[in-house]
């Protein structure tokens, strides 16, 4: 096994971790002796054993003289666990192959303080497919003005989300919606629009095969604070947290009667400034599931950071609700073009992701 091969493998490890270990990063470690795979490990939770101690505790003495591969720098701090760096050395491994640098000023280091102690680093390997794996922890650090926010939309093959009376359940599988309430467990916010959370009762909760370590936070843009108070998320909002954001306009006996029933409502005057009021609450990522004129007016400010688009193949017709109604043309020269990071199959829909850089 080379080194790209085994760093493949500790990257789908890695992906254990989804829903467990925020607001840790995700990592997987394979532990090579003479090219050959010996142990493997991945961080499975918060507060528990990093990737690389997983990884070596398997390996035992098996470890001494051979590589570690691991998908983020070894950090170099005490936290709920010891340095990683530490017991690296401890171990007797030979060499240290490593995806993506760790941003946190707190951890980062450990390749300069490895080869400080006699190991052989080799770095950025599969650095790409590590950064997108992790770009939500990347981002903590990159831009601390708003939270990561990712759209994720079900659409017909004539880009529709909804038929002419508005319904939108069931567009999609089963195996699609198994997959999302995976997608769900990743972020702490789940976000929708104020329409689309009353057409369609949305609960916005994870019922899934992860169960989030921490429950996503239930974010509604209803501007008008119009919510009715028989929906679900009005219904069960003191035992789940959930934030209506509205408009400085918005009713404020309205509000007062979402606060009663257990709503928190905030004012933003824009797009823009109700992230900058995520972002200071301490939320770091939000999924976004519609509607149209949300997804569109998210992407027409630049707001969207990757694309999960779910497409099923059936038709619904120009009555049909669009998937970005009041998106803003552009030119072909004007054009964004997102890079695909994946591509896959749910049943019979089809799974495309997409990043804006």
């Amino acid at each position: 096994m080379n080194h790209n091969e085994a760093m493949r493998r500790a990257l789908e490890l890695a992906w254990r971790g989804w829903g467990r270990v925020y607001p840790n990063p995700m990592v997987g470690a394979v532990v090579l002796a003479g090219g050959e795979p010996v142990a493997e490990g991945y961080h499975a939770e918060f507060g528990g054993p990093h990737a690389e101690a997983d990884a070596l505790a398997a390996a035992g003495e098996r470890a001494r003289g051979g590589t570690l591969v691991v998908s983020l720098e070894p950090c170099t701090h005490q936290g709920k666990q010891p340095p990683c760096t530490e017991l690296i050395v401890k171990s007797g491994l030979r060499e240290v192959v490593v995806a993506l640098p760790d941003p946190n000023p707190e951890a980062g280091g450990g390749a300069s303080q490895l080869r400080a102690a006699g190991l052989t680093l080799e770095t950025n390997v599969l650095l790409e497919e590590a950064a997108r794996q992790n770009a939500i922890f990347l981002h903590r650090f990159a831009d601390p003005s708003r939270p990561y926010l990712a759209l994720k939309l079900t659409t017909s093959l004539d880009n529709m989300i909804a038929d002419r009376h508005g319904r939108s359940r069931w567009i999609s599988g089963e195996e699609a919606r198994t997959f999302v309430h995976w997608l769900r467990a990743g972020f702490e916010a789940i976000g929708v629009g104020g329409h689309t959370a009353r057409v369609d009762d949305a609960q916005l909760t994870v019922r899934g095969p992860v169960e989030p370590r921490v429950r996503p936070l239930r974010v509604v843009f209803d501007p008008q604070a119009e919510l009715p108070e028989s929906l679900h998320l009005v219904r069960n909002a003191k035992e789940i947290p959930t934030l209506v954001l509205a408009s400085p306009q918005a009713s404020t006996s309205r509000i007062g009667a979402l606060e009663r029933a257990g709503v928190e409502v905030e004012r933003a005057g824009t797009l823009a400034s109700a992230m900058s009021l995520l972002r200071a609450r301490g939320v770091t990522s939000m999924l976004v599931e519609g509607g149209g004129r949300l997804a569109a007016s998210l992407l027409n400010d630049g707001l969207v950071d990757r694309f999960y688009w779910i497409q099923s193949p059936l038709w619904l017709g120009e009555a049909g609700v669009p998937a970005f109604a009041g998106r803003m043309g552009r030119s072909m020269a004007e054009a964004e073009r997102w890079p695909v990071v994946e591509r896959r199959a749910l049943g019979q829909d089809t799974l495309l992701v997409l990043d804006r850089r």
